[in-house]
């Protein structure tokens, strides 16, 4: 693959290639499609967005899912795509979208290299949104995600209701 970003059907491809189950890639292109739209609606209030990089971050997000359904999908996605050429960028949307972002002490636990684990640039955080707002290939609140986190980790709530806020904020909604 090129530095360049995949088109979507390299990004389908890909996940294809690594043996995604179809349930994952279902998953993945209906976070792309709601992520688009965020985007969209941010673009239309004047905020600057790089539709292709959210639509191929979106797309790839959970490639690590190929070989792991654990916490260190987003580990395991963000080397898959580096071992394939892929920007930086969309190594990173991968890397960091992980339950609205891991904490640096939280990888130190999980024993992962040292890096930044939560999302920072629109496009990240935009993705790590969209994947929140999508169970599966359906959309639900987020209420429901925060209420679900908050009984497995109070952290991971906490971080996707501040993601939310921020969002929400910017959406105008």
């Amino acid at each position: 693959m090129s530095k360049g970003l995949p088109s979507r059907e390299q990004a389908i491809e890909l996940l294809h290639k690594y043996n995604c189950p179809p349930k994952v890639i279902n998953h993945c292109e209906e976070v792309a499609k709601l992520a688009l739209e965020i985007a969209g609606k941010l673009e239309k209030k004047g905020i600057k967005v790089d539709l292709k990089l959210v639509e191929a971050g979106a797309l790839l997000h959970d490639i690590g899912r190929s070989k792991s359904h654990a916490v260190d999908h987003g580990v395991v996605g963000a080397r898959i795509a580096e071992s394939e050429g892929l920007p930086e960028t969309v190594v990173k949307i991968i890397r960091r979208h992980v339950g609205g972002g891991i904490t640096a002490q939280e990888a130190e636990k999980f024993g992962w290299p040292k890096d930044v684990y939560e999302p920072v640039t629109l496009e990240e955080k935009i993705v790590s949104y969209a994947d929140k707002l999508i169970d599966n290939s359906k959309r639900v609140p987020i209420d429901l995600e925060i209420e679900r986190l908050q009984i497995e980790h109070r952290d991971a709530a906490e971080r996707v209701r501040k993601l939310h806020e921020e969002m929400t904020c910017l959406l105008g909604d």
